[in-house]
């Protein structure tokens, strides 16, 4: 099993607007600091301010900031929202599995993929943020009016 690249990258974004929480930040940034597609970044992004983990700003100066606190934003939470889990065919909508009707494999895929999520709900996005990662990722702000 593996998350779609658009769960990796909203994972990755909400932890740069994390790190960064104290100003709005921007999509072409973080695509910048990941190098990965902005155009990509977009779909992701609205995703996750349709979902509520994050807020927009619009307009110039705009940018994008967590819609809560860090420590209020559940991982298991975040992968349910952005990820479809269908593991086998007979969990999606079309399934035209001939072994569905007898089959057992859904209820044991079934389990597992609750002891994941069970696993992930016990973390925050807080949980994801130590020193190496701010200092990875923390976009310095320059004050318009710097003394010299």
């Amino acid at each position: 099993m593996y998350l779609t690249q658009h769960t990796d990258y909203g994972l990755r974004v909400l932890i740069y607007t994390a790190i960064n929480n104290d100003a709005l930040v921007n999509i072409s940034t973080i695509a910048e600091t990941y190098n990965i597609s902005k155009s990509h970044l977009m779909k992701v992004v609205t995703t996750l301010v349709k979902g509520g983990f994050l807020s927009s700003v619009r307009g110039k100066g705009g940018g994008l900031k967590l819609a809560m606190p860090a420590e209020k934003i559940n991982i298991g939470a975040v992968v349910r929202y952005l990820e479809p889990m269908q593991v086998v065919e007979c969990m999606g909508q079309n399934n035209e599995c001939l072994l569905t009707p007898s089959c057992r494999l859904v209820g044991i895929v079934s389990g597992a993929i609750r002891s994941f999520f069970n696993h992930l709900d016990g973390f925050t996005l807080a949980d994801l943020l130590n020193k190496p990662t701010y200092d990875l990722l923390y976009y310095s702000k320059i004050p318009i009016n710097a003394e010299e």
